[in-house]
């Protein structure tokens, strides 16, 4: 079945759109946390499960995605849609996405109240915070990851002598990430202009 869904999608055919907008619809049922959380859920996937994309492009489109308005895991769907299958791919997966919290959200709005302050619900929100948190910041290690470190091909995870010259730290780019940290944590400058200035940098630097 895997093969199956890989091979339609990758051929852009009919029913390889309805299998991309079936997935998305997976991703939304399962997020729990936010967007953040959409992004590992995400690369799980599409990436490392469907292999529709490589690593490298996928964070590529979150760093995009993380830069314009809106919800981060709804403008990946928008984006790996439209890649696909161009901008109607992008409308479809995007209603995948959303369609599991839209129901969801409705069923909450009529009858949450009713058992709000059992203490089983209360206890499960307790819990889900600490989960949620530990999907976000593997997500952020990903992204840090991908963005500071190269693996050389001689490289071994296995075989601790290939270590030293098997991992490459870019400098420039952990400089730039130290001092943007810096000025978020120092000052009152709007993210934005952080952002900004990363896309300036990149296209300077990298």
């Amino acid at each position: 079945m895997k093969e199956f869904i890989i091979t339609q999608i990758q051929s852009q055919t009919a029913m390889g759109l309805f299998c991309l907008v079936a997935v998305f619809f997976y991703i939304g049922l399962i997020t729990i946390g936010g967007g953040q959380v959409g992004i590992t859920i995400i690369q799980q996937i599409v990436v490392d499960n469907l292999k529709l994309l490589t690593e490298e492009k996928f964070f590529n489109m979150v760093a995009i995605s993380e830069s314009t308005p809106g919800p981060i895991g709804i403008n990946l769907a928008t984006y790996v849609g439209t890649e696909l299958y161009g901008v109607f791919g992008g409308l479809i997966t995007t209603f995948g996405q959303v369609l599991p919290s839209l129901i969801t959200i409705m069923l909450i709005a009529r009858y949450f109240s009713r058992f709000s302050e059992k203490k089983g619900v209360k206890a499960a929100f307790s819990t889900l915070r600490p989960a949620v948190s530990g999907v976000i910041a593997v997500a952020a290690a990903r992204i840090i990851i991908l963005a500071l470190i190269t693996f050389t091909p001689v490289f071994a995870a296995s075989d601790i002598s290939t270590w030293q010259g098997g991992i490459i730290v870019s400098a420039v780019n952990a400089a730039f990430y130290l001092l943007c940290l810096l000025v978020l944590f120092t000052t009152k400058l709007h993210p934005v202009f952080i952002v900004a200035a990363g896309a300036v940098f990149g296209v300077v630097f990298c």
